[in-house]
């Protein structure tokens, strides 16, 4: 599978990012909140993932802060789920979050989202708690994931 991992640096680059967020989320992210992660380099990162074709079929969303990596949002369109899009642009992020000084990762995930969840164990992160109705449409609790040590592979 060839991809492309590049940052997201531009507006015509949120909106790619937009169509992949709204074909998978209930309650997605808006324009608005994606253009203020833009203005704030250095600690909210985006990366797009490309098909051979140069079509965006996912992307990543991260915050670094101090020493933590925090992933708000990783995405796939639809028909590309379950080819390995989102291992690769999630080992592409833990790196490039190891890279940029982080020593931990953390996300939240909804309780039902049984393939996002696995996808996470695999890659070293276990369950820390719960965060109760965190998730509207439908209203659903949060699992907070952590994984530990960064810097050595999952």
């Amino acid at each position: 599978m060839a991809l492309v991992i590049e940052p997201v640096k531009s507006v015509a680059q949120i909106d790619e990012v937009l169509a992949i967020e709204e074909a998978s989320f209930t309650n997605p992210w808006t324009r608005e909140m994606y253009l203020a992660e833009l203005a704030n380099p250095g600690v909210s990162y985006c990366f797009v993932a490309h098909d051979a074709e140069a079509r965006p079929i996912g992307f990543c969303s991260f915050w670094r802060v101090l020493d933590e990596l925090h992933i708000n949002n990783l995405a796939v369109v639809p028909e590309r789920r379950r080819s390995g899009v989102a291992s690769a642009l999630l080992m592409f992020v833990l790196d490039e979050g190891a890279r940029l000084g982080a020593k931990r990762a953390t996300l939240e995930v909804r309780r039902s989202n049984d393939p996002a969840r696995y996808l996470y164990e695999r890659f070293g992160f276990t369950v820390a708690g719960v965060r109760r109705g965190y998730y509207t449409r439908p209203v659903e609790d949060a699992l907070v994931l952590w994984r530990e040590d960064l810097g050595t592979p999952a």
